[in-house]
């Protein structure tokens, strides 16, 4: 029975007590006075009234020795909670609460926070990250503080943002790891709590049966087993019995990953048509082409009305049976052989030939062996000879026939390297002259005297005529320069030209009498 606290009833609480040291509570900073003594005990290291000292020192340590921080030792660990919180739900019928689970992370390296729920399907709520990564404060009235490792075990609930968390379960690494920091962790709780309208939902999903009977369509595997094979065809449209109509030469693709078809037409060269991409593209090909449907008349399914009125309180169904489906079959790969027929929007298309590959397809998959191909290459035409008109005098023959080579007249090409090796270089001229008299026993003409230039630049030829005074002839330009026939047909060149001999230069016979030094220089360095 304690003592009344009455004078003389009470005993002296600093009996013993050699310690009254007072802490220091107040600092002074940019000269005002500041209390600082908030977690600091009374005097003598007693405790205040209502005072809650925080230990020194948490049970994770910092690293081993002063020089690893904990952000360097705890590095990309973390702990792994199970935990589940219970959410009210007001104004519903079906349910009253809702059991959430969730999982806590808490990083060790920087003691953030971290939960995430699992998503479920067609919940309605919004799921996944429900806090994001951070220092979580602890509850009021200690809201100063945050969350440390000591507050999470299983068994035990943390209050995170007014929201109660219970955890039940935790992983392997989270369990060895506070073991060997001396914590207690008990055994994981042996049912997991379970959501009873998710429940019911689940037993209503699994009783559902579908409004129409299923129907398994595998176009995957089909994609997958065949993508990238095409079948080639080589196939003909014949046109001709229409007005201006031909026989068109088409090239058939056929896709295996889908039963598609591509038509590509061979278009030759100069032959007056459009090159059009394609001749018709990539689509499924029916066998029988009838008039257009309206939008809405063809439907996967037809919907029949089972009793009630038309419209809002009805009673519909799906047909299973689609009486009301069109059949439209489509072009396989089955229907595609040599000699084949096929109909191609109206137009009638020939199968005529398969390259290798389609051979091999049509032989292990259906055992039937490449038939004999139809010819349906057209014969070239006869390819007729370009006939050059005669040179008729005017400007130069290569200029002449260079007009009757291309539409657009271009200049003739010349011997750019052996201009630049003959061409005038220093004294140099490269231009071999010779006196000549004409070959005639015209009086008149024979004291006529002509200089024949050669230019070994471009082996053209000029003739020049001096003038003679009282002869009663112009002189200046006999022959222009230009390149000059044999009558044999060859132009002439340079060895063709030389003292004493006797040429024809359009039906001018010359003498050559004499040539000047340089061209006899010249000839004695290439006797060759």
């Amino acid at each position: 029975m304690a003592l009344p606290f009455l004078p003389g009833h009470s005993t002296n609480s600093n009996l013993g007590v050699d310690n009254f040291r007072k802490p220091h509570a107040f600092d002074m900073r940019n000269g005002v006075p500041v209390f600082v003594g908030e977690e600091k005990a009374g005097i003598g290291g007693k405790a205040l009234p209502g005072q809650k000292i925080a230990p020194k020192s948490k049970i994770v340590p910092n690293g081993t020795g002063q020089a690893a921080p904990s952000w360097v030792v705890h590095d990309r660990q973390v702990l792994r909670f199970s935990a589940y919180f219970q959410e009210a739900v007001h104004e519903k019928r079906e349910e009253k609460y809702r059991i959430r689970n969730c999982t806590i992370l808490y990083y060790l390296e920087d003691d953030s926070i971290q939960v995430n729920e699992a998503r479920q399907e067609n919940s309605g709520i919004p799921q996944g990250t429900l806090i994001r990564r951070h220092r979580i404060p602890l509850p009021p009235p200690d809201d100063d503080k945050f969350y440390t490792v000591e507050a999470f075990n299983v068994g035990n609930k943390v209050t995170l943002y007014s929201r109660s968390f219970t955890i039940r379960d935790c992983d392997s690494f989270t369990r060895n790891f506070l073991t060997k920091e001396g914590v207690k962790v008990p055994a994981a709780e042996s049912t997991e709590p379970v959501d009873p309208y998710f429940e019911h939902r689940k037993q209503q999903a699994a009783t559902m049966q579908p409004h129409r009977p299923y129907e398994k369509c595998d176009t995957l595997k089909q994609f997958l087993d065949n993508d990238r094979k095409v079948l080639r065809f080589y196939c003909i449209w014949d046109n001709s019995k229409e007005m201006f109509g031909d026989v068109r030469e088409l090239v058939l693709h056929y896709f295996l990953a889908d039963d598609t078809i591509e038509i590509r037409e061979v278009i030759r060269a100069n032959s007056g048509r459009d090159a059009a991409p394609k001749f018709l593209r990539r689509s499924k090909v029916p066998k029988e082409v009838g008039a257009l449907h309206k939008p809405g008349e063809i439907t996967e399914r037809t919907v029949l009305n089972v009793f009630g009125p038309m419209g809002h309180g009805g009673r519909y169904i799906l047909d299973s049976l689609k009486t009301g489906a069109v059949d439209k079959s489509c072009y396989t790969d089955a229907d595609l052989t040599i000699g084949a027929k096929i109909n191609v929007w109206g137009r009638e298309v020939t199968i005529c030939d398969m390259d290798e590959f389609t051979a091999h397809h049509y032989s292990s998959k259906f055992n039937v062996a490449k038939a004999t191909p139809i010819h349906y290459k057209q014969t070239e035409a006869a390819k007729i000879e370009r006939e050059i008109p005669p040179y008729n005098g005017w400007g130069s023959e290569e200029d002449s026939r260079a007009n009757c080579l291309k539409l657009i007249a271009q200049a003739p090409k010349r011997d750019f390297i052996k201009f630049m090796k003959k061409d005038r270089q220093g004294l140099d001229s490269h231009v071999l002259r010779f006196f000549a008299r004409l070959d005639t026993n015209r009086p008149i003409d024979m004291d006529r005297t002509f200089i024949i230039s050669f230019f070994l630049s471009d082996d053209t030829i000029s003739v020049f005529e001096p003038e003679k005074r009282n002869s009663g002839i112009v002189h200046g330009k006999f022959i222009e320069r230009s390149k000059i026939k044999k009558p044999s047909g060859e132009y002439y060149q340079a060895e063709d030209i030389f003292v004493g001999a006797v040429v024809n230069f359009r039906s001018h016979q010359f003498i050559i009498t004499d040539a000047d030094e340089y061209a006899l220089s010249y000839a004695e360095k290439h006797q060759d």
